[in-house]
């Protein structure tokens, strides 16, 4: 079978502007970044203010596991599947990060027959967005170090600076640096550090923001250290929003790209997953949904850790009512948590399919919690029996949950009209949105909930560490927020070793972090790294271009 990167380049793409003819956009309303990719001002927002919002459908998964998903797949499928069967369809997704694309993720622009195009400028500088977060990042950390040099009017205290510097690249040597060597023209000595740009504040303020003044209200927020005497210094207090704001102007206004298949597609925005809450732009959704009848969005990781975050984070603060959920399986990730080596997955194993299915229903569970009707997408991949496919859907109706085959990497929207139909009854059905949780209760029962609700667990421990910071926070009055947690996305626990649906078991959250500007507290459990590293073998060393300019071994 052809290489995603082979199919990608195959496929005869339209030009944007028929793709956003296709949305009712004006061609005054789109701004060209050549033949095939658009960005939208935020201008459009005033002619479609009184045109009714189409429906949000969630994309979400089963705890992830190396064996794959492929959640971003089924969403890309779901619309074209929707699209084909007449359906005024749209997809909005994140764009993805360049340095796990260098990696051992590969591409993250969907597989198949369903991704978005051009696949390898989505994967590599696309508009340049990523580009800017990383300016508009560093400059705030230059300004702040600048400060620090120019006689520290502000008495931050050097020890108590939280912004480090970020680069969309996968280096592991860069996790922890000294700073301000060479002498005193040089800056202050400190230590700090690198994260990978997705993880930047600035990246999640970006995707929550409803507009330039939102964007520089909340850029004016972040805190980004502490002064001697324990107050917070915020980038507004270096006097950093509007400089920031100018990096980010373009890259606020979402990106209009297609499906193969010609479904149009909004790719914008990246935030990390595990320390913000992984979904695309908030800008983004709410245009799709004035422009398009069904949106098909996803969020990062499972129900656990995407799902959860992107009910109590990005539709609590933008007003969203999402109208149902997919939950996304596959048989080889349910043979793993059924206990079978990765190795093995291509042997035939019902009882391991069966062992399995806790894991699945338990995140069936958790999009049931928020009151969101769904259906488990089963997405096929080659080697599947039939007996194994049907396994996952007897369990499924015994649990009294709808599953549909999906095939989407196979044969596109085709192979996904099944999961299309029942993803069309099930809208049939209210959905009766509620969040989890009030933003604010106290820090603990927060916490406490989604660990007890969404993981499972019997109970929280808290470090010294992280008991000191709610404290600190609860006084500084930064606390009547929602908690975004940090914690593996390989299990329900903060074990990634836990697979399955575990029991029994403890979370432990070692330290607590505001991001004011993003309007969220991050508790960090587990060791969760926010400067991904390469691994011995990088999907770099198989990338090449030729002549033409042709690129191949963007997976």
């Amino acid at each position: 079978m052809p290489s995603d990167c082979e199919i990608a380049q195959s496929t005869p793409m339209q030009p944007i502007t028929r793709i956003a003819a296709s949305l009712g956009l004006n061609d005054d309303e789109i701004e060209l970044y050549g033949p095939y990719k658009a960005k939208v001002p935020l201008s459009v927002f005033s002619r479609l203010s009184d045109t009714p919002s189409g429906k949000l459908i969630l994309v979400t998964a089963m705890t992830p596991t190396p064996a794959g998903e492929g959640k971003t797949t089924t969403t890309i499928g779901l619309g074209q599947a929707l699209s084909k069967l007449g359906k005024r369809a749209c997809v909005a997704i994140r764009e993805p990060s360049l340095g796990p694309c260098f990696g051992i993720k590969g591409g993250a622009a969907g597989g198949g027959r369903s991704q978005v195009v051009p696949m390898e400028d989505i994967n590599l500088h696309f508009t340049g967005d990523i580009h800017a977060v990383t300016a508009a990042h560093n400059l705030l950390a230059a300004m702040l170090d600048n400060h620090l040099h120019f006689g520290n009017a502000l008495g931050i205290d050097p020890r108590a600076v939280l912004w480090r510097r970020v680069l969309d690249m996968n280096d592991r040597a860069l996790r922890n640096v000294v700073l301000g060597l060479g002498g005193r023209i040089n800056g202050v000595p400190r230590e700090s550090g690198f994260d990978i740009t997705v993880s930047s504040e600035i990246m999640a303020v970006l995707c929550l923001a409803e507009s330039i003044v939102d964007l520089k209200e909340r850029l004016s927020r972040m805190v980004v250290a502490f002064s001697l005497d324990g107050k917070p210094i915020t980038a507004g207090d270096l006097k950093a929003a509007g400089a920031l704001a100018v990096l980010l102007r373009e890259a606020l206004k979402p990106n209009l790209v297609q499906c193969i298949e010609g479904t149009p597609a909004f790719v914008h925005g990246g935030p990390f997953a595990n320390i913000a809450h992984g979904c695309n732009s908030v800008l983004a959704t709410k245009m799709a949904m004035h422009l398009a009848d069904y949106v098909v969005t996803e969020a990062g990781f499972g129900a656990d850790l995407g799902a959860e975050k992107f009910f109590n984070i990005k539709c609590r603060s933008a007003g969203l009512s999402p109208a149902m959920a997919v939950v996304v399986a596959s048989v080889r990730a349910l043979k793993m948590h059924g206990g079978v080596p990765k190795e093995r997955l291509g042997m035939p194993d019902v009882a391991a399919v069966e062992l399995g299915m806790p894991n699945l229903l338990k995140h069936c569970e958790i999009v049931r919690t928020f009151g969101v009707p769904l259906v488990v997408a089963v997405n096929r991949f080659p080697g599947d029996t039939q007996e194994e496919l049907d396994a996952v859907l007897t369990h499924c109706e015994k649990a009294g949950v709808r599953a549909a085959i999906s095939d989407v990497h196979a044969r596109g929207g085709e192979g996904g009209l099944a999961l299309a139909e029942a993803v069309l009854d099930s809208l049939k059905k209210p959905a009766r949105f509620r969040l989890l949780y009030d933003a604010d209760m106290h820090i603990r029962s927060k916490i406490g909930v989604i660990a007890s609700e969404i993981y499972g667990a019997d109970r929280v421990v808290y470090t010294p560490e992280a008991d000191a910071q709610i404290r600190r926070l609860e006084a500084l009055e930064l606390d009547r927020v929602p908690i975004c947690v940090a914690k593996t996305q390989y299990s329900l626990s903060d074990n990634a070793a836990l697979l399955g649906r575990p029991s029994n078991f403890v979370i432990t959250v070692r330290d607590l972090k505001v991001s004011a500007g993003a309007g969220f507290i991050v508790a960090y459990t587990g060791n969760v790294t926010t400067m991904p590293a390469l691994p011995r073998h990088p999907a770099a060393e198989g990338m090449d271009v030729d002549a033409d300019g042709v690129v191949t071994g963007l997976f």
